[in-house]
């Protein structure tokens, strides 16, 4: 056997501590990137955009290179996933040249402005923008900002040219962005009470919608992309955060019935004593009794009273409700005490006159628009689902995750030269057909 140099057995020996240390270092780095990836799915192959779709090309549109997705110069559009997330933690890596400007857009719907219609989490190179690229600019449009909404703490970018990370959280109200290990956004939506600002985003009230990237003629890398579905629980007559419930799920205790007419108008019951008010309640209440019940964790009604409305008035408010009805069916839900949110049969033959075009919309204005923009009613007696979101005289209405009314005025059909009442009843509106109802939610919006 050939003899070993001196000193080598020693140096053997070190070098099999030093391996050692080395696999057991990288075994202890991988499980700790498993447990810190676990539940993240890639949203990019590496290779291709397989999974994602472009909508309004401009120039080049995108394009994949050393394993990112580009935004090309001069070109962008909108680059979406072709899966819809609701609740999710989004990580990336981007790299930004001298004055990039883009976004990534979340829970937005394929068509229309995604930081309105759903939320852009903005992408700028702040260097350019202090020295004046795009002019002035408002706190929230600096990098991380929930584009015009939220503003973002600055001083987490990295100089143009290097790869930043960042992680966008996304759970029921409360979004998240942290940059470089930096949290630069941490906010619940349900703070922003400024009308005019909810009136220019109904997306900040989207529960789902697609992941992209909104480009706008500068280039930029991204990779990295992966993305993680949350949890989410929706359990009946259980009120989401920041949220009360108008039904307890066992009886109607906190609504009343609609007194006949003309004291179903608003102006005439103000001109009620209030003995007489007492007496006229009294009434409305001993109609619906019988008719209007709970059961079974819903509110059913069998088409032989007449409405059912709140106890309390509410101004600014965002409302959800559940509904269903039969074919043929109609009813509708008045805001303020005032009618009405549309609801209805499109789809039974033959429909309504006027029902085809789908529920969601005020049927009753004569001036301001009282069609839906689609029909987004599920099949009769399965459950629909309204988000009304109700701000000065203006209000946004959701149909099953689909925004059907945008930012429209309801007017006041008891006296159309008056504005709309400043406050007002929530009522279930009926026309002697069967309903149910189910999930009754309020959130009152201080007025700014």
């Amino acid at each position: 056997m050939k003899k070993q140099p001196k000193g080598f057995t020693a140096i053997l020996h070190r070098v099999k501590i030093f391996l050692v240390a080395a696999v057991a270092a990288a075994a202890l780095t991988a499980c700790v990137t498993t447990q810190h990836d676990s539940g993240f799915v890639s949203l990019f192959d590496g290779k291709t955009l397989a999974g994602w779709t472009l909508v309004g090309q401009h120039g080049a549109g995108y394009g994949v290179t050393n394993g990112a997705i580009y935004c090309a110069l001069g070109g962008g559009g909108n680059l979406f996933t072709e899966k819809e997330f609701d609740d999710f933690i989004l990580r990336l890596e981007f790299k930004l040249e001298d004055g990039s400007n883009n976004g990534v857009g979340i829970r937005a719907p394929l068509g229309g402005d995604a930081a309105y219609l759903g939320m852009e989490i903005q992408i700028l190179e702040d260097g350019a923008a202090d020295r004046g690229k795009w002019g002035p600019l408002r706190p929230e449009q600096y990098h991380g900002s929930i584009y015009g909404v939220v503003a973002a703490k600055r001083g987490a970018l990295k100089p143009p040219g290097q790869w930043n990370t960042e992680e966008i959280t996304a759970q029921g109200r409360h979004i998240k962005v942290i940059v470089n290990g930096k949290t630069v956004v941490d906010a619940n939506l349900n703070d922003v009470t400024n009308v005019e600002t909810i009136r220019q985003h109904p997306g900040l009230f989207r529960p789902r919608g697609h992941i992209g990237f909104l480009g706008h003629n500068d280039y930029l890398e991204f990779r990295n992309i992966r993305v993680k579905a949350l949890p989410h629980v929706e359990k009946d007559n259980s009120a989401p955060a920041g949220f009360a419930a108008l039904f307890n799920g066992k009886n109607l205790e906190g609504w009343k019935g609609l007194m006949k007419p003309p004291l179903d108008n608003p102006l005439k019951r103000a001109e009620l004593t209030p003995e007489q008010y007492r007496t006229a309640q009294a009434q409305a209440d001993e109609d619906i009794r019988g008719h209007w019940k709970a059961e079974n964790g819903e509110i059913i009604f069998d088409g032989k009273a007449r409405s059912l409305c709140t106890a309390k008035d509410y101004a600014n408010f965002e409302l959800l409700v559940d509904w269903k009805l039969p074919a043929h069916g109609d009813s509708g839900i008045y805001l303020r005490g005032s009618p009405q949110v549309q609801i209805w049969d499109p789809y039974t033959k033959p429909t309504l006159h006027g029902s085809e075009v789908g529920s969601g919309a005020f049927y009753n204005n004569q001036k301001n628009p009282s069609k839906p923009l689609k029909v987004a009613d599920q099949p009769i007696g399965q459950w629909n689902q309204f988000r009304i979101i109700m701000v000065g005289e203006h209000a946004h209405v959701f149909l099953n995750g689909e925004l059907v009314t945008r930012d429209t005025v309801l007017e006041n059909y008891w006296d159309r030269a008056l504005p709309l009442f400043p406050s007002g009843q929530i009522e279930l509106q009926n026309h002697g057909d069967a309903l149910w109802f189910k999930n009754l939610y309020v959130r009152e919006i201080p007025a700014k």
